[in-house]
């Protein structure tokens, strides 16, 4: 059984690339890429493309940069909030962060027994879901090492379908000039960014190991950022790909053309569509404890959640309560009200994260000095970003989900907590201050503008302090 201590010599690679890009290149990339392609020609999918990771990458330089300033200890993003906006705040993200990273394990759960169909109609999906959610957490309970090992060769079958999908294509396309593709006008094209959106939305999954990396400030800004780029560069060559390989119709009418493109389809793509569910359902477990631990080491939730003795104890409550929710969400037989509402705590969660990292630039504290300096304006922008692809994708379930959060964090501030460490409020209040004290000194004094300033004598001063 392997403990804490020997997890905690996860690298670059294993512990945060290897479970970020393969999150990254998902569902979304085998069943949708081609369909959105179909309906609304190569030319927008590319701009959605970039549009959607350009703000999944200043949300990666962001928390990066808050990595390089301090060494980020479990719990990932609830960590990099709760240190910098407080408890509170923390609290009223971390919470829906864990729930969100739980439902997402039976969401893909739920993805890869629906999509073992394709080769066995008769596959009962309640059934193999319910088994899936507790390999999914059996490997996970062996420790995150384990866990990641198993992913790289899901990673390479993700790979070998990519190359059997441009093989394929160059085939097919052979002698002919590049097609020419129009949006059919059947499909908006906001619409087909939110159905695209949620498959960049994996850029935390390393992040959210942060306590088991060996260097944190090293390992989440080059894994991250790298996992970020690789994928960029995929989804701007799977539509031109997908485009060379089918017909504008086609993709459109077949979700799975991948299977018809590729040479031995059913061979070389399927593998790597279920090891991509997979590998995504393992990284959300992986990180659903870890947050929990967190939330449990600060007093958000009751500490005996946070584990007891050391090893693999520590995180065993966290993970039978992960896996105890999986499996109580597999019985609700459809998860399409509930996967809406991930999707916004997870966009929630960006976009505080945009906004720490932007306010701890603009707070002047001497304290922030990260390696890796991010312009403020740029982090907020990618916090304003984050919310408005929120009511893009879905106005009701954002407002709900915000609202949520906004509920916890009255809740939370009601309660009396002590935090040990400094954030960057007080930093914030301060910079605001001298602002205005030296905008203040600027202004000529008007007897309009006076106030009285009172003084009470008394014999002893420090009697009448509040305690």
């Amino acid at each position: 059984m392997a403990n804490v201590r020997s997890d905690k010599k996860l690298g670059t690679f294993l512990g945060v690339f290897t479970p970020t890009i393969l999150t990254i290149l998902g569902v979304i990339m085998y069943l949708r890429s081609g369909w959105l392609v179909g309906h609304l020609g190569l030319t927008q999918v590319l701009l959605i493309v970039v549009i959607s990771n350009l703000i999944t990458l200043i949300t990666t330089l962001s928390f990066s940069s808050v990595a390089t300033n301090i060494r980020v200890g479990v719990g990932g993003a609830y960590y990099i909030i709760s240190r910098s906006l407080g408890l509170e705040i923390g609290g009223a993200i971390g919470l829906p962060l864990f729930l969100a990273q739980v439902f997402s394990v039976t969401l893909y759960s739920f993805g890869l027994a629906e999509s073992l169909r394709i080769a066995w109609p008769s596959v009962p999906v309640q059934t193999v879901t319910f088994f899936i959610v507790i390999i999914v957490g059996a490997l996970t309970f062996f420790g995150a090492k384990l866990a990641l090992k198993t992913q790289i060769p899901l990673m390479v079958l993700v790979g070998v379908s990519l190359v059997a999908l441009i093989v394929g294509a160059i085939i097919k396309s052979s002698g002919h000039p590049f097609p020419h593709t129009v949006p059919s006008g059947e499909l908006n094209f906001w619409v087909g960014f939110a159905v695209f959106f949620p498959a960049v939305t994996g850029v935390m999954a390393g992040l959210g190991l942060s306590g088991d990396l060996r260097d944190p400030g090293r390992a989440i800004p080059i894994g991250a950022i790298s996992a970020v780029l690789t994928g960029f560069a995929i989804y701007l060559l799977v539509p031109v790909i997908l485009t060379l390989g089918a017909t504008q119709a086609e993709l459109r009418d077949d979700s799975m053309i991948w299977l018809r493109i590729a040479p031995l389809g059913a061979l070389f793509i399927l593998p790597g569509l279920w090891g991509a569910i997979f590998s995504s359902a393992v990284g959300s477990m992986l990180g659903a404890p870890r947050t929990l631990q967190a939330l449990a080491m600060d007093r958000v939730v009751p500490k005996h959640l946070a584990g007891f003795g050391s090893g693999w104890k520590e995180l065993l409550p966290g993970l039978v309560i992960a896996i105890v929710i999986s499996l109580g969400a597999v019985f609700l037989g459809n998860l399409n009200a509930v996967a809406p509402l991930v999707t916004m705590f997870f966009l929630t969660t960006y976009g505080t994260i945009n906004i720490v990292a932007a306010l701890e630039t603009l707070s002047g504290d001497p304290s922030w000095r990260p390696k890796l300096r991010v312009p403020w304006f740029i982090s907020l922008l990618g916090g304003l970003a984050c919310l408005v692809v929120i009511f893009l994708i879905n106005p009701v379930a954002g407002v709900v989900a915000i609202l949520a959060e906004i509920l916890l964090w009255m809740l939370l501030s009601r309660r009396e907590s002590t935090a040990t460490w400094g954030d960057a409020r007080r930093g914030i209040y301060e910079s605001l201050i001298r602002w205005a004290l030296i905008r203040l000194s600027r202004r000529p004094v008007n007897p309009r503008n006076w106030r009285p300033h009172i003084l009470v004598f008394v014999p002893e001063a420090v009697q009448h302090l509040d305690p």
